[in-house]
């Protein structure tokens, strides 16, 4: 892991205390997946809905919507 990306899991917890009480902490390995799956579709040129909804749905799981 590199140093980004364990700041930016830590930046995550720090929301996730306040924003996220209703949903589960998600541990690093998770963190990270969620966050790459993300990168990944984000980097499509074209998204069809189902990828839209999952990238909201990476977005809420991630806190950063």
């Amino acid at each position: 892991m590199t140093p980004e990306a364990h700041k930016r899991y830590l930046d995550y917890r720090e929301r996730h205390a306040y924003f996220g009480k209703r949903q589960a902490l998600l541990s690093m390995q998770e963190f990270v997946a969620a966050e790459t799956e993300l990168a990944e579709l984000a980097a499509k040129a074209r998204r069809d809905d189902d990828d839209d909804a999952r990238v909201a749905e990476l977005e809420q799981m991630l806190l950063r919507d």
